[in-house]
């Protein structure tokens, strides 16, 4: 998710189309697996065609991914920046909508209830608030994290034959 906002917030301080497409080049290659870059490029790419069909500005009309599609937070970043959404705030949204999909798919899945995972979103909007007052000042720079263990899950899972869930 810190990433994540990193490089959200960096598509939406600039203007120019070369470096958002450069942005989301980068943002495509940190991803540590196949199945996270397939996710990260379906979302983005979903996010853009359902965009421009309800949603549309110039920068969603003005962004293109290329053949290597448009990374999520691109996506959201490009579109946010479009309606001029301010970059702490859509941060902020990304980050709850990131806790939310993770405690959908943990109410799915039937370890916790549908209080209790209310409860871990509203434990976690303090966090989330201060992962975006971060990001909103961040640099590509910023951009870094170890994860070893669940990127190694990651490749293991595109593996496996039944899943529960793509990603």
């Amino acid at each position: 998710l810190r990433n994540d906002l990193v490089l959200l917030a960096a598509v939406m301080r600039t203007d120019d189309a070369a470096e958002r497409a450069d942005i989301n080049a980068l943002a495509i290659a940190l991803a540590p697996s196949k199945e996270r870059r397939l996710e990260m490029q379906a979302q983005g790419d979903a996010f853009i065609a359902a965009a421009r069909a309800a949603w549309p500005c110039a920068g969603i009309d003005d962004f293109a991914g290329g053949a290597q599609g448009a990374a999520y937070p691109v996506a959201i970043a490009v579109a946010a920046a479009g309606h001029g959404i301010a970059t702490e705030p859509a941060c902020r949204a990304f980050g709850l909508a990131f806790i939310a999909q993770l405690v959908s798919a943990a109410v799915r899945l039937g370890p916790i209830g549908q209080t209790d995972g209310q409860k871990v979103i509203a434990a976690l909007i303090d966090p989330v608030s201060c992962a975006a007052a971060f990001a909103a000042s961040s640099t590509l720079e910023d951009l870094g994290g170890a994860a070893m263990r669940s990127d190694i899950a990651s490749m293991r899972h595109e593996t496996q034959y039944s899943r529960l869930f793509r990603s």
